[in-house]
């Protein structure tokens, strides 16, 4: 059965039935289809009988299948051997980083969060030797669930017939070219990669990003220079090493709609709001489907597209209560009715206007003779303390042994946790288990700040996984005189505790209390401290 005559009501394997056809070129047509024992949508690539990779797509797809990584799509199924070869995969709902683009460059912090979540993606399938090749803003989508998914880690690249010597280098490349657009909204790769507009260039190099959009840090600038081989620097050269890269920056937590560019807040106004378009997206197509198509996701629509919206209570109901007391109103006339309705607004505002004098002088709202109206401005107006980062001046190892315990080896490098390098690491020796092996109740680094200061948060980078990090202050180095602030369960990168209300002390434990299971062991990168200025 060839492509050409697969029609929609077609099932594959007595269970994929068949629904819409997204696109059809190149010897392959990407449908969205129902896979009808487990009653959810899928995406189904069926094949031409005459394409040539067919045996490599599905070898391809049977690998991607094999990953695990949450944010790169799951393959379900792919077989070759029956008339009809075919691919199923997972149906991701969302929008593309190219969606996003249309309508405004991301802010700075979002978008580097985005691409780290993208290169350590990407990552997690170059350590299983799988790369994509070929990755541009359509490939990249912000789900309706609320978070990332990268399309077509594999099977891409054989659909486009693509191959790299420098796997790595290549994604390395496609991942900064995708930064680049988040920041700026110019894609500077090939035009078939993007609809974006093309990045301004000089000598066929692209700009800078820091050139072309404003609020760009040189840091970040500066990453994707390196992705990109603009300027002298060295150039990253694996997804890892990105990655590495970009957690040394600050990153903005993402919105449930990640496609909201500029962090600047809304205007407050009376319009209503607008659903929120939101894409389906499956599996993406292959390279050359791409310049036939340049996404089979329709564009963004834009606002002037729903101009003919009626916003909702546009038509008043005000004046429906009147022409029902008209109707019932007999023999009266309407002159009458006139004049009663008038004495009753007249008197329904002087009644207001009595209450809010009452109210005026029962709450002290009038003007009082001492100037309390003065005073009340002046209190509503005053300023809130400014939140600042912190210096340590120095710091030490802490344990709290039990009381049976020998010596514990606690790890060393202690400085590294406050020279402002995120990468920094200080490490506990491996334990037996979570709990220290029974030898101690914890272990972790103790602040001084050089004198009592006002603390309102500590961030904690962490690249270890489970167990609990706990955040005490005092101005004692004893644990009974340091008052627990908080606790969180590191997840891998940066965690942050807040101190509600703020704590005043000199030293700042952070420590672990339990340690991750596997292996037993505490690590810290940086440890940064944030409180009142002065």
């Amino acid at each position: 059965m060839s492509t050409s005559i697969i029609e929609p009501g077609t099932r594959l394997a007595g269970r994929y039935r068949l629904e819409e056809r997204i696109s059809d070129s190149g010897g392959s047509c990407l449908w969205k289809a129902i896979d009808e024992i487990l009653a959810r949508a899928v995406a189904v690539r069926t094949f031409d009988p005459e394409f040539p990779r067919i045996g490599e797509v599905v070898t391809s797809a049977r690998a991607a299948s094999r990953l695990t990584d949450p944010r790169l799509t799951q393959v379900f199924d792919a077989d070759d051997s029956g008339e009809s070869a075919y691919v199923v995969s997972e149906w991701v709902a969302g929008e593309t980083l190219e969606g996003m683009l249309a309508k405004a460059p991301l802010e700075p912090g979002r978008a580097a969060t985005l691409l780290y979540e993208a290169a350590e993606a990407i990552a997690a399938a170059h350590a299983a030797g799988l790369s994509h090749l070929c990755l541009t803003p359509r490939d990249l989508v912000w789900t309706t669930g609320g978070t990332v998914k990268l399309l077509g880690v594999a099977t891409n690249a054989v659909l486009g017939d693509m191959h790299s010597d420098d796997p790595g280098g290549d994604d390395v490349r496609g991942l900064g070219r995708m930064l680049y657009a988040a920041l700026t909204a110019h894609w500077p790769g090939p035009e078939k990669g993007s609809a974006l507009p093309a990045a301004p260039a000089a000598d066929g190099v692209p700009l800078a990003p820091r050139r072309v959009q404003a609020g760009i840090s040189h840091a970040v600038d500066a990453i994707v220079c390196r992705c990109l081989g603009i300027g002298p620097a060295e150039p990253l050269a694996t997804p890892a090493d990105l990655a590495k890269a970009l957690r040394g920056v600050p990153r903005t937590p993402l919105p449930l709609f990640a496609g909201l560019g500029s962090a600047q807040p809304p205007t407050p106004r009376p319009a209503p709001r607008r659903p929120a378009s939101t894409t389906t997206r499956p599996d993406q197509p292959s390279a050359s489907e791409r310049t036939a198509h340049a996404s089979h996701v329709p564009p963004p629509r834009t606002r002037a597209q729903h101009a003919d919206y009626a916003p909702p209570g546009s038509s008043s109901t005000r004046t429906t209560p009147a022409r029902r007391r008209g109707a019932h109103g007999g023999g009266s006339g309407a002159g009458p009715l006139g004049n009663r309705a008038l004495i009753g607004v007249a008197a329904a505002a002087l009644t207001v206007i009595v209450g809010i004098g009452v109210w005026a002088l029962s709450s002290g709202g009038g003007e009082p003779n001492d100037g309390g109206q003065t005073d009340q401005a002046q209190q509503s107006t005053q300023p809130k303390p400014s939140v600042v980062k912190l210096k340590a001046q120095n710091a030490t190892p802490f344990q709290d042994s039990l009381p049976t315990n020998q010596d514990t080896a606690i790890g060393n490098d202690i400085e590294t946790v406050i020279d402002g390098r995120p990468s920094g690491e200080w490490a506990t020796q491996r334990y037996a288990d979570a709990n220290f092996g029974n030898y101690s109740k914890g272990l972790g680094v103790l602040l001084d700040m050089g004198k009592p200061v006002d603390i309102a948060n500590v961030k904690i980078h962490s690249p270890v996984t489970g167990g609990t990090l706990q955040v005490r202050v005092g101005d004692s180095q004893s644990l009974s005189g340091l008052k627990a602030v908080g606790q969180q369960t590191p997840n891998g990168d940066e965690v942050t505790i807040t101190a509600s209300p703020h704590v005043t002390g000199q030293y700042v434990l952070v420590w672990f209390t339990k340690l991750p299971s596997s292996p037993a062991k505490g690590r810290l990168g940086e440890v940064t401290v944030y409180g009142a200025a002065g």
